[in-house]
């Protein structure tokens, strides 16, 4: 059965360059752009998380800085970029602030969400955003990267968001309405597709190449942003951004193509932490703490007893009772020493011990899988 937008709670929805921006006229599209925030604002006041990453940087400013039409050398795209990021953040932060809704800005490349520690740092931050009830606006850094750390399209970088951030949802706006059995420019007996149950291999087939000049992306990218999105218990939409108003029509039934996950951000995540990671070290607790993690709470300092291995923040750790038995495995949130020095005391003195303020829990209980749910 094809899901309805209502029943999603953290939706991320990612905006091409060729919607934001009109080739011809070498603008921005604010109508469509406004229309856009009104949709948005419309499921944020449902009460869902919304996450934005958008396209758009270097086209908007190769139009500011007059570049030259075709590819631009690395340099041209990263001055591009750094006049570009400040344009479409203040874009954005009008289009949703017209709504009362506040816009954070964040720019990441690819070793942000491959390398745990600023995964980790990422991802609380956008919660934090999250709680402030504020939309983030996430956008490659092309700024600072360069092809071997960079994704180079943002399909990609949402899939890798929405997993990090543990969205239900991920809307993959662009120029086409959807998955079809061949390109559609170039063969015209091609059929849409509405539902695609599992991404096989005859799926992969499918996709064709990129499909603007200036998008980064084509269908083939789009395919593997739903391989990544699916297996972190995403559901992904891939649909038609050039009407007004695009959310709307989707959740009115518009065409598009929806890609199904047979499981949830929480059961993907825990199935992750717990049997794709290789501990490197180990957190003995005491008694309490090892019922209070049994009840569903987080690992605070005060519960353990011991630290063992030399470990890293955002690395996976053992969680061992005072026996030695293994109670589950999480993602720790201090190094090895600085999580030596503080086990044992209360959270409000983690600053007066390291001279900052940490996180209040050693191991966050959604970064913790107990040995039983494994």
């Amino acid at each position: 059965m094809t899901p309805t937008l209502a029943q999603f709670r953290r939706v991320v929805i990612k905006v091409g360059s060729a919607l934001l921006v009109d080739r011809a006229r070498g603008r921005l599209n604010a109508a469509w752009l406004a229309a856009l925030g009104e949709d948005i604002a419309d499921l944020h006041g449902r009460g869902a998380d919304v996450l934005v990453v958008s396209s758009g940087a270097i086209a908007m400013g190769r139009t500011v800085l007059d570049l030259p039409a075709g590819v631009l050398r690395l340099e041209e795209s990263q001055a591009a970029a750094a006049v570009g990021q400040i344009a479409l953040a203040r874009v954005w932060a009008e289009v949703l602030g017209h709504h009362a809704i506040t816009a954070g800005q964040i720019l990441v490349t690819l070793s942000d969400t491959e390398e745990r520690r600023r995964y980790l740092n990422a991802r609380a931050t956008i919660a934090k955003l999250f709680e402030l009830r504020a939309v983030p606006v996430v956008n490659e850094n092309d700024t600072v990267a360069t092809s071997e750390i960079r994704y180079g399209d943002n399909d990609r970088l949402a899939a890798r968001v929405a997993a990090m951030i543990g969205a239900d949802l991920l809307i993959l706006f662009s120029d086409i309405d959807g998955l079809y059995t061949a390109p559609p420019g170039s063969d015209p007996k091609a059929a849409h597709m509405p539902l695609v149950e599992r991404i096989t291999p005859g799926i992969e087939a499918m996709a064709g190449g990129a499909a603007s000049e200036l998008s980064r992306g084509g269908m083939r990218t789009k395919i593997e942003a739903g391989k990544i999105a699916t297996q972190a218990g995403a559901h992904m939409i891939i649909a038609d951004g050039r009407v007004k108003n695009p959310l709307r029509r989707v959740a009115e039934g518009g065409r598009c193509t929806w890609f199904l996950t047979h499981s949830t951000p929480s059961s993907a995540r825990k199935a992750w932490i717990g049997g794709s990671l290789e501990p490197r070290g180990a957190l003995v607790v005491d008694d309490g703490a090892a019922k209070a993690l049994v009840a569903g709470s987080s690992l605070l300092p005060v519960g353990v007893r011991r630290v063992e291995g030399a470990f890293a923040r955002g690395d996976a750790v053992f969680i061992r009772d005072l026996a030695g038995a293994e109670i589950g495995r999480g993602l720790v949130a201090y190094d090895h020493g600085d999580a030596a020095r503080i086990a044992g005391r209360r959270s409000g003195e983690i600053e007066a011990i390291l001279g900052y303020r940490g996180r209040d829990a050693m191991v966050h209980r959604d970064d913790l899988v107990l040995r039983g749910a494994r």
